[in-house]
C-alpha cells in the first residue's frame, strides 16, 4: 500500500537541493553551529566533497522513495531526522544510531536469505558500513562475505528499493538502506564464523517467514521484477 500523504510530509522538512545548500545546513544546521573544517570527521569517507556529495546523495534518494507501506513511510522520515543530526552518521563506534547497508538478492532462483544467528530469524544479508566505504558498497560486502556468492548491482548501478529503521543488536539503531542484488544459481556457501543457514526462497516462501521489517521490501521488489 502506498502512503499518498507521506512524501508531502517530508518534503515539509528540510530539504537541501544543492551543494551550497548544504555546506549551509553543515555549518549552521538546526541543532547549532557546526565546524565546516571538520567535515572530513563527519563520515571517514576521505575527502570533505566525498562527504558532502554521499550524505546529499543519500538524502537525495531516501527523499524519493515512495514508501511501500506505513513502516517504510515512518522509517523515511526517521531516517532523514537522524542523518540530519548525526555528526558520523555511517560509523557504528560514533552514536548507537547509524545507517547500515543490506541486500535483496535475487536471481532465477528467487531470493536469498539467512538465518540470523544471534536473532534466530530469516534476514536478508548485509551490516555495517567500514570507514572508507558508501552504503551500497558495504552491502555488496557484506552480502558476499555472509552468502559466498558472488553477486552485483544492475548494470544501471546501485539501486536503493527500500529503507527501514529498527533495532539492532547491542542497542542499536540501524537506518537500514537496502539495494537490490543479483545473483547466478549457485548455492549459498557462508564461510566460518558467518550464520551457516543460507538459502534460496521462492517468492511467497521468503514472504512468509521474513522478518516484518522485510516483507514490504520482498514485496516491492518482486513487484518491481515483476514476477507472478
Amino acid at each position: 500500500m502506498v502512503v499518498p500523504s507521506t512524501r508531502s510530509v517530508i518534503y515539509r522538512r528540510e530539504l537541501v537541493a544543492t551543494k551550497e545548500d548544504f555546506l549551509t545546513f553543515l555549518t549552521k544546521g538546526p541543532t547549532g553551529p557546526r565546524h565546516a573544517a571538520g567535515c572530513d570527521a563527519l563520515s571517514g569517507f576521505g575527502r570533505y566533497g566525498d562527504v558532502i556529495d554521499t550524505r546529499l546523495e543519500l538524502r537525495t534518494a531516501v527523499l524519493a522513495r515512495v514508501p511501500v507501506d506505513q513502516r517504510e513511510a515512518r522509517s523515511l522520515i526517521d531516517f532523514i531526522e537522524h542523518l540530519d543530526r548525526l555528526e558520523q552518521p555511517f560509523s557504528e563506534h560514533a552514536d548507537p544510531v547509524h545507517v547500515t547497508g543490506s541486500a535483496i538478492v535475487t536471481g532465477s532462483r528467487g531470493v536469498v536469505l539467512h538465518l540470523h544467528k544471534r536473532l534466530g530469524i530469516w534476514l536478508q544479508p548485509g551490516g555495517h558500513i567500514e570507514a572508507g566505504e558508501l552504503p551500497w558498497e558495504g552491502a555488496l560486502r557484506e552480502t558476499q562475505e555472509e552468502t559466498g556468492l558472488s553477486v552485483a548491482h544492475p548494470l544501471t548501478g546501485p539501486e536503493l528499493v527500500h529503507v527501514d529503521v529498527h533495532p539492532g543488536p547491542r542497542g542499536h539503531t540501524h537506518l537500514d538502506l537496502r539495494y537490490l542484488l543479483l545473483a547466478g544459481d549457485d548455492d549459498p556457501a557462508p564461510p566460518a564464523g558467518e550464520s551457516p543457514d543460507a538459502r534460496w526462497f521462492s517468492w511467497d516462501e521468503a514472504i512468509a517467514i521474513a522478518d516484518d521489517g522485510l516483507i514490504g521490501a520482498l514485496r516491492s521488489v518482486r513487484a518491481r521484477l515483476e514476477l507472478p
